[in-house]
C-alpha cells in the first residue's frame, strides 16, 4: 500500500473498532496524538467515547505529562493519570537490558486493568512500524496483554505519522521524540529518580538554549551530549557554559559525541548481537 492507502485503511479500521469505547494510552507524543486524533474523529461519528490513559513517572520528561493534559483538555477526552514508580513496581532498579518489557507490562496492565472497570475490551497504543525494526523488548509485553497497535498494524512509518498529523493540523507534528530517563544510562547501572530529574533539567535547559534534539546520556562520572550535527558549532561556542551546567548532574567529564545524536545508542552492544545471532 502507499501512503494514502495506509491513512485509508487507519480510519477504516479506527472506525470500525470505535464502534463501541475504546482505551488509549496516551503519551502526548505525536504517535498517540495522532491515533488520539482519529480516534475521537471516529468516536463522535459512531456516537461512542474514548478513554485517554497517560501515566505520570519520575521516569518520563516532565514536560510530557503537560502536554498531554493540556492536549486531553482541549480535546474533550475523558482523561486519567495514572501515577506509577517504575522502579519499584516494574523491577528496573538496576536498569536490566529487558527493562523496556518490564515497564511495559506494568504500565499497561495497570491501565488495562481500570478501562476494564468501565466495561473497555480494547487499548490501543502509538507503536509505528520504523519501531518494529529496532531493539524493542516492550513489544513482547504488547503482544501479551492483547494491546493492539493500528499504526504497526497499516505498517504506517513515523515519517508518515507525521505526515498525517500535520494534515489533520496537530500541534505535536513535529514534536522530537521522548523517550523515559533510563534510555540516557548504559543497562545495569543503578538507576535513581533523583538523577533522572538532574538529567531531564539538563536537556530541557539545552532545548532553552535551541538544541531542540539533544540527549545527555550518562555513563558513570562522565556527561555525553547527542546532538544534531548542525548545533555542534553551537555547543564548541558555549562549551564552558554547558560544561559547568552539566557537571551539576555530578559528573566529572562532559563530551560531545562525534557521531551527533542517534535514537538509541545505548542498544548498539545489544543489536550487534542480535545481527551476529
Amino acid at each position: 500500500m502507499d501512503t494514502k492507502e495506509k491513512f485509508l485503511a487507519l480510519e477504516n479500521y479506527l472506525n470500525t473498532l470505535l464502534e463501541e469505547d475504546v482505551a488509549i494510552a496516551f503519551s502526548g507524543g505525536v504517535d498517540s496524538t495522532l491515533l488520539l486524533h482519529l480516534c475521537i474523529e471516529a468516536a463522535q461519528k459512531n456516537g461512542t467515547h474514548v478513554y485517554a490513559y497517560t501515566v505520570h513517572s519520575d521516569m518520563h520528561p516532565l514536560a510530557d505529562i503537560g502536554h498531554a493534559k493540556r492536549y486531553a483538555l482541549d480535546a474533550g477526552v475523558i482523561h486519567t493519570v495514572l501515577t506509577v514508580d517504575e522502579l519499584n513496581e516494574a523491577g528496573i532498579r538496576n536498569n536490566p537490558v529487558d527493562r523496556c518489557y518490564r515497564c511495559k507490562y506494568a504500565l499497561f496492565r495497570k491501565i488495562k486493568n481500570s478501562a476494564a472497570r468501565f466495561g473497555i475490551r480494547n487499548l490501543i497504543e502509538g507503536t509505528n512500524e520504523d519501531d518494529l525494526h529496532v531493539y524493542r523488548p516492550g513489544l513482547k509485553a504488547l503482544s501479551e496483554l492483547s494491546i493492539l497497535s493500528p499504526l504497526a498494524l497499516f505498517h504506517i512509518t513515523k515519517e508518515e505519522v507525521r505526515l498525517l498529523a500535520g494534515q489533520k493540523g496537530i500541534s505535536v507534528a513535529k514534536r522530537p521524540s521522548s523517550p523515559c530517563m533510563a534510555t540516557r544510562f548504559p543497562y545495569g547501572t543503578l538507576l535513581s529518580y533523583d538523577l533522572m530529574k538532574k538529567v531531564d533539567k539538563a536537556e530541557a535547559s539545552l532545548r532553552e538554549m535551541g538544541f531542540t534534539n539533544v540527549r545527555v546520556r550518562v555513563h558513570g562520572n562522565i556527561a555525553r551530549i547527542e546532538t544534531d550535527p548542525e548545533f555542534m558549532g553551537s555547543i564548541i561556542q558555549m562549551r564552558s557554559a554547558l560544561a559547568a551546567g552539566l557537571k551539576e548532574i555530578g559528573v566529572d567529564y562532559v563530551t560531545l559525541d562525534l557521531e551527533g545524536f542517534r535514537s538509541g545508542s545505548m542498544d548498539l552492544n545489544i543489536k550487534n548481537e542480535l545481527k551476529q545471532d
